[in-house]
């Protein structure tokens, strides 16, 4: 079993289109408008952007979680917590053995609060 798809609200589609564009590094594979969908590709799950979708906390995987908060900063983008360390996968159970897990969390062109997520090699 995997998630097949995310829905996140988006009330204004050609701005979240262009937000997730940017930070998913990626065009939409599909939209539909009306009824006003957007459909991204995440590895495999799609990512819904929807009028009439509540807002949803998705948590993304980015190479170095630093290195993305400080470009979306240059771009405007409010960062509502700044990277930091969560823990240490000291097994593979929550993530790669022997990385450290960091966090950021941003929010969207729609308000919505998006977890950037990277595992790096401890410091």
């Amino acid at each position: 079993m995997k998630i097949l798809q995310v829905a996140q609200r988006a009330t204004d589609l050609q701005r979240a289109t262009a937000f997730y564009t940017t930070l998913l590094g990626q065009p939409p594979v599909a939209s539909f408008d009306p009824p006003g969908l957007v459909f991204f590709d995440v590895a495999g799950t799609r990512l819904l952007l929807d009028r009439a979708a509540p807002s949803a906390l998705i948590y993304l995987t980015v190479p170095d979680v630093r290195v993305s908060v400080a470009t979306l900063r240059a771009d405007g983008v409010v960062i509502e917590t700044e990277p930091h360390l969560i823990f240490m996968h000291e097994n593979a159970a929550l993530g790669p053995t022997g990385t450290a897990e960091w966090q950021a969390f941003v929010r969207d062109s729609e308000g919505n609060l998006v977890g950037l997520v990277s595992h790096l090699p401890p410091e």
